[in-house]
């Protein structure tokens, strides 16, 4: 079982994918019995390579050669976004050969066009560096849960945004002060919209629900919100009432369609998703047989993300010329439900003015829309400032509790617009 391999970018994942296969090719074979050799990279930024050994190798400047290299039996796409590498990988599976990727936001963008190009040519497309880095959920949704139906995902896949909502959890941090602390430590991109506004999830989170589901899921109806409307308010609140705030991606089947969302959310304190701190990903997974399953690990960073790439690239040695695993089953259609169907219990919290009867003008107007209050907090700040009015609900639909934020969010007394968080 020999797999010769062609890594495309030399960047950071790149890098630590060279790194691996120049240093721990033995430990592979001891392991597997699979023989992995790495025989071309292609980098244009050829600095990248200096303290790299790469005896026997043959680097260049080009994919292309890289690609129909008869050596390179498998070739790894580390360069990222969409252009080039769609066309990279497009042209290698043409190629009839098989292919690695981490890139999570074009498989979430073309997933179906390139699972189409790998099962027309009779090759392998994997992808579990994609999501949550070297936690194997993708290994575990195609092959450890394949006899599961699958009820619900709920996901922490975003280091960075994990890491700053730690931080101003439980060290009272302000969500700027954690950012910036989380742009110097190397979690979070420059500019880092990507993972703060909650995209980077999203993609995640379509990926894992097209596997769950064998579906196509389009990530333009994905409703998504980030975290930076979160306060320290917010995550105090919160603590108070039991909860920890996550950035989750949550997936369900509801009614026969789907619930594929990405938003703050309060987890209570008691579940196994609130303990997963700093830059670690979390996907707690429910399914028929299984039950709950809980999957835990480094989402990202150099050799973890690495590690997942070669777990593939093994994994595809050992297969040799057995029949291809399909990169995606599509074989149900299954629309997306609306948002405003979404049932649960809801977090408010508002702004108001220090004068009598704001509660009850709040009340009436949650009552007139059908939402209930579970429970209150109000807390006078000094005489004369903003009150803070935190509210949590019973159960309610999520049209009925925004119909009525927009009717509260008008009355004179409220100083700014209301915040609206979830509970798990």
């Amino acid at each position: 079982m020999k797999t010769g391999v062609g890594v495309i970018g030399a960047g950071t994942v790149g890098g630590g994918v060279i790194e691996i296969l120049t240093a721990n090719t033995d430990v592979i074979q001891d392991k597997t019995g699979a023989q992995v050799t790495l025989r071309h990279v292609a980098e244009l930024k050829q600095e990248l390579l200096k303290d790299i050994p790469l005896d026997g190798v043959t680097v260049s400047s080009d994919a292309a050669a890289l690609i129909h290299d008869p050596e390179v039996q498998v070739v790894c796409e580390l360069i990222g976004g969409v252009e080039p590498a769609k066309r990279f990988i497009l042209e290698a599976l043409n190629a009839g050969k098989h292919v690695v990727t981490a890139n999570k936001m074009l498989l979430a963008k073309a997933g179906p066009e390139l699972a189409a190009a790998a099962v027309k040519n009779g090759v392998q497309l994997r992808f579990e560096a994609a999501v949550a880095g070297a936690v194997p959920i993708i290994k575990a949704l195609r092959e450890g849960l394949a006899a599961n139906h699958i009820h619900s995902i709920h996901g922490i896949l975003n280091g960075t945004c994990n890491y700053i909502l730690s931080r101003m959890t439980y060290e009272g941090l302000e969500f700027e002060e954690t950012l910036q602390q989380a742009i110097a430590k190397g979690f979070a991109e420059t500019p880092p919209d990507l993972d703060i506004l909650g995209h980077d999830t999203a993609h995640k989170c379509q990926i894992l629900a097209s596997l769950a589901y064998s579906t196509k899921v389009n990530l333009n109806e994905i409703p998504v919100e980030g975290i930076t409307k979160i306060t320290h308010l917010d995550v105090a609140y919160a603590r108070e009432m039991g909860y920890i705030i996550k950035l989750l991606a949550i997936i369900r089947k509801v009614e026969g369609e789907i619930e594929a969302c990405v938003y703050p959310t309060l987890v209570p304190e008691t579940h196994l998703l609130a303990s997963v701190r700093n830059e670690f990903n979390g996907i707690y997974v429910q399914s028929d047989c299984a039950d709950a399953t809980l999957y835990y690990g480094r989402g990202a960073g150099r050799m973890p993300t690495a590690s997942a790439v070669v777990a593939d690239i093994v994994d595809i040695t050992l297969r040799g010329n057995t029949a291809p695993v399909p990169p995606f089953n599509y074989t149900h259609d299954i629309a997306l439900r609306d948002i405003g169907l979404l049932e649960g219990c809801y977090y408010v919290r508002l702004t108001t003015e220090d004068h009598p009867g704001v509660l009850g003008q709040v009340c009436t107007i949650l009552g007139r829309h059908g939402v209930s209050i579970a429970s209150c907090i109000q807390k006078n700040q000094e005489e004369g400032a903003p009150v803070h009015i935190v509210l949590m609900t019973h159960e309610t639909v999520e049209s009925a509790i925004s119909a009525a934020l927009t009717e509260i969010n008008q009355l004179d007394c409220i100083t700014e617009p209301a915040q609206l968080l979830r509970t798990l």
